[in-house]
């Protein structure tokens, strides 16, 4: 007897899609917890800072029309996930505005997701404490296949179609290639819907875990006429006209759900919206031909590629605008669409896209940081300084750094070793805490230890004593003696050295330090 089972669906109410779902809203914030489901590229400090130059252009650009200068413009980003980039946008936007000094609309940050208990998470996250008490964020539970509203979490408020005075502005990072989408494909001139056949373990998916589930399942497609996609009544008739005369032999995932989402957004506001959007997505129709069946990326729950060129169709044919890079690109494409009325008088908005995308854009940044990554034991103190800096002091690259940095801490000089305290203070002010593999305060501890830095250096290894969830290493508590030895704390110095030799009773220097302070501390207490 066969194990597997084989059942036949339509691509869009396959049950990969609920099982999608009961991953995220079983596992929380916590599918993100060390990279599980892929999150650095599209939530790092530069990518955030490229979103916040756009939003400040777009916020001069409303301050300029005569009906844009009183009401909230409201940005609103769709599964927001762990919550780091809505922080780094937030905390850089704050930064541009300070700086520029001018006058802006007044903005509100809304972080939206389908589980409830990521919405929890970010609302206790002491991370946002501040954008909250400043009136600048809200949370909203929201499903993108089916709310028309956004109920806020915070202010209690709710916004109903219509009720928005200003465009929105929307944030979708790797979410239009994570809902339905339909598959279609394009041969002789014809439509065909590209059903597809599950074979899946007998135990239904209840009884395995959504990742176990999908890691086991395979996928094979069949084609069937399906007219509806060629009558005049079907919203995006146009488009799909498009790539009957374009494409041959070709399987196109189409956004249907997606733009659903986006429409059903907009009608919040009369004024349309400004969306800004970066994923495994083309928006050339070149790559869509030929293109075969799609298959799963898996890493925990799965993703796929998002068809950017029906966005870019659909909302130029309706008087918006699309931007998206003119080079082909290799791990991220970014793209701005301003359905707008008169879409060319955002000039500060279009201008921001070509200085933080297209000219040099995070999918360039991921490009060099792969560069980077197997050379990082040949860089020298200036070149890594230089990349930290051009990532936005971002915690991840020092982290993989320390090893190197260590390594060249006994040559560097003064402005060096200034120019590395300065670093870590920037990235430790805009560390978004997540359930990581590594310990970004015992770290930075470290490299301020080996600079002799002690008052520094107390500081974050102290933190990361205090959030530490499993042992504390003897070297910290070494590392802490020595510090307050350094700054006369002594009864601090040999607390920590206690503390060390609950560890490790036979630690030598510990035993040498204490035997060489007993004279002047009570060592019995």
């Amino acid at each position: 007897m066969s194990d597997l089972s084989k059942q036949r669906y339509r691509f869009s109410e396959a049950p990969i899609w609920n099982v999608q779902r009961q991953y995220y809203e079983e596992k929380g914030t916590e599918a993100w917890r060390n990279d599980q489901v892929p999150q650095y590229v599209t939530s790092n400090p530069m990518i955030a800072g490229a979103y916040a130059e756009m939003i400040l252009g777009f916020l001069q650009d409303r301050m300029n029309q005569e009906d844009g200068a009183d009401s909230v413009v409201y940005i609103v980003e769709l599964g927001a996930g762990a919550g780091r980039l809505a922080y780094h946008v937030l905390q850089e936007l704050g930064e541009l505005r300070d700086y520029a000094g001018m006058e802006l609309p007044p903005f509100q940050y809304i972080m939206t997701d389908l589980p409830m208990s990521n919405v929890v998470a970010w609302r206790e996250h002491p991370a946002l404490q501040s954008f909250i008490t400043e009136g600048i964020l809200d949370f909203a539970r929201f499903d993108a296949v089916r709310d028309t509203e956004l109920n806020l979490i915070v202010s209690g408020a709710t916004l109903h179609p219509g009720d928005v005075k200003q465009p929105l502005i929307i944030i979708g990072n790797y979410f239009f290639d994570s809902i339905p989408q339909e598959l279609i494909y394009v041969g002789d001139g014809s439509i065909y819907e590209a059903d597809v056949y599950i074979e899946a373990p007998v135990q239904s998916a209840n009884s395995l875990r959504p990742s176990e589930w999908l890691d086991q399942i395979t996928l094979s497609y069949e084609h069937r006429r399906e007219p509806k996609y060629e009558h005049l009544s079907y919203p995006y008739r146009s488009t799909i006209a498009l790539y009957q005369e374009e494409l041959e032999d070709s399987h196109i995932l189409f956004p249907a759900a997606g733009l659903d989402c986006l429409e059903r957004l907009s009608r919040l506001s009369e004024q349309g919206f400004l969306l800004i959007t970066a994923d495994k997505g083309d928006h050339l129709l070149d790559s869509w031909k030929f293109a075969e069946p799609p298959i799963l990326t898996l890493h925990g729950s799965f993703s796929l590629t998002a068809n950017y060129h029906a966005f870019q169709h659909v909302f130029e044919e309706r008087g918006g605008e699309a931007l998206f890079p003119s080079q082909h690109y290799k791990n991220l494409n970014v793209g701005c669409i301003l359905s707008l009325n008169n879409p060319k008088q955002y000039a500060h908005t279009r201008l921001a896209y070509r200085r933080s995308i297209e000219r040099f854009g995070p999918d360039e940044f991921f490009s060099l940081k792969e560069w980077v990554d197997v050379r990082l034991d040949h860089m020298g103190l200036q070149q890594i300084f230089s990349f930290w800096r051009l990532g936005g002091y971002d915690t991840e690259f020092f982290v993989q750094s320390t090893k190197r940095l260590s390594e060249l801490l006994p040559d560097a000089n003064d402005e060096e070793k200034q120019d590395l305290l300065s670093g870590i203070e920037r990235m430790w002010s805009s560390y978004y805490v997540l359930a990581q593999r590594y310990d970004v305060a015992l770290d930075a501890g470290l490299i301020l230890f080996e600079m002799e830095l002690y008052e520094h250096s107390k500081r974050y290894l102290e933190i990361s004593v205090q959030q530490r969830y499993d042992e504390v290493p003897s070297t910290v508590y070494y590392c802490l003696a020595i510090c307050c030895f350094e700054l006369d704390l002594m009864e601090e110095a040999v607390q920590y050295l206690r503390e060390l030799l609950e560890l490790e009773p036979d630690h030598e220097e510990a035993l040498a330090l204490l035997d060489h302070f007993e004279p002047s501390t009570d060592l019995s207490m």
